[in-house]
């Protein structure tokens, strides 16, 4: 299994990844011009970047277990390993105003309104926050599993009811934001984006129960089956007539919710036995040794540094691909020059998490760890 200092590699790559996904959706959506929006090529970029937010809140509730039952084999105590999550699941709320704090004080044109804007850090929070409760309280593994898979089903199956809710409008309109998209005021609502966060979670009590490497290797099989009949099945039951007065495919359906669900889960095992280095990855450079030896085990590709440095990625990206960074290619670029933008401004943020890393990084895994260079041949 590849793991460092007991991280998941295959977990950081995939966290990787959804970066990646991150930086194009957001690149294509800034900086692709009005005249090539209405293309096949941009509608598959767009489905394609889609798919960032979701992995991303996915892979959070697989670290949120990861970390609590780690911590509780540290301390022995379930109620102190679900506080320090709880603590970092309010972390992640209160830097979602940051953020926005930021972007109001760096961004053209922003309003104060726009502090108030649900982002996925204002759904991450809470989701995390539920998860701690929900782990604490379900003292068993299999109650656990059950919590954690009746929660997560209930939150996609009545997020079509909760949009349409009559007893959400009496609300303040800020709180009212966090339940059903508002135009320029809602980005993710908590029905169904944190029922992702708890489908992740559910596969972290997996994951951790898995600890020898044959229960890895039936455990990884039974997420590629699971994962690929859950998709297939919401894929052919999306054709049917609804059950709802009202669902819309790509916002509130229960069947998009699960087909995403099972295509995430059918990812865990694709990303474990890229890490297992199978006799096609043999070809890939490999990393240079580190100078210290103790930073073997730290040192990761350049998509799992990536993985590793998600928040930092999120938090400086944002404004530099929609800010006045980049103003003069808002809406400027062909689809084929945003693709090359985002391919040129990737590797630029790679530079900048490397130059984060030699910052304020470890000192066994310095900023030339960052980069491949081929094994010396004896």
């Amino acid at each position: 299994m590849s793991e460092t200092h007991g991280r998941r590699g295959y977990l950081d790559w995939m966290r990787g990844v959804a970066v990646l996904i991150m930086i194009e959706a957001h690149v294509i959506d800034a900086w692709t011009r009005a005249a090539d929006r209405s293309g096949p090529g941009f509608r598959r970029a767009i489905i394609l970047g889609g798919f960032a937010a979701p992995l991303f809140l996915f892979l959070a509730g697989m670290a949120v277990v990861l970390a609590a039952e780690s911590k509780r084999r540290q301390t022995g105590s379930v109620a102190i390993a679900a506080k320090a999550v709880r603590r970092r699941g309010l972390e992640i709320f209160g830097l979602a105003f940051l953020f926005r704090l930021q972007a109001y004080l760096l961004s053209p044109g922003a309003t104060l309104a726009g502090l108030l804007k649900v982002d996925i850090l204002n759904v991450m929070g809470p989701s995390i926050v539920a998860v701690a409760l929900i782990w604490e309280f379900a003292r068993t593994r299999g109650t656990r599993i059950v919590s954690l898979a009746l929660v997560a089903t209930g939150i996609g199956m009545v997020t079509p009811i909760v949009r349409e809710a009559a007893w959400l409008s009496p609300l303040p309109d800020q709180l009212e934001w966090y339940f059903r998209p508002v135009a320029g005021r809602t980005t993710f609502t908590l029905f169904p984006w944190s029922g992702l966060l708890v489908a992740g979670a559910l596969v972290g009590v997996l994951l951790d129960a898995a600890r020898q490497r044959r229960q890895q290797h039936w455990l990884m099989s039974a997420f590629g089956l699971a994962g690929a009949v859950l998709a297939v099945v919401s894929y052919e039951l999306s054709f049917r007539p609804s059950i709802y007065a009202k669902s819309g495919f790509w916002t509130s359906s229960p069947t998009y919710f699960f087909l995403r669900i099972g295509m995430m889960t059918l990812a865990i095992p694709i990303a474990w036995l890229r890490s297992e280095r199978h006799v096609w990855l043999k070809r890939i450079p490999r990393w240079s040794p580190p100078r210290h030896p103790s930073a073997a085990a730290a040192l990761g590709t350049p998509v799992e540094e990536f993985g590793r440095s998600s928040l930092f990625v999120y938090w400086i990206h944002v404004e530099m691909v929609y800010g006045i960074l980049s103003y003069p290619l808002h809406r400027q670029l062909s689809l084929q020059g945003a693709l090359l933008a985002w391919a040129v401004f990737s590797v630029l943020i790679f530079a900048l998490v490397c130059l984060k890393n030699r910052m304020v990084g470890p000192r066994e895994r310095p900023v030339a760890s960052c980069f491949p260079q081929p094994i010396a041949q004896t």
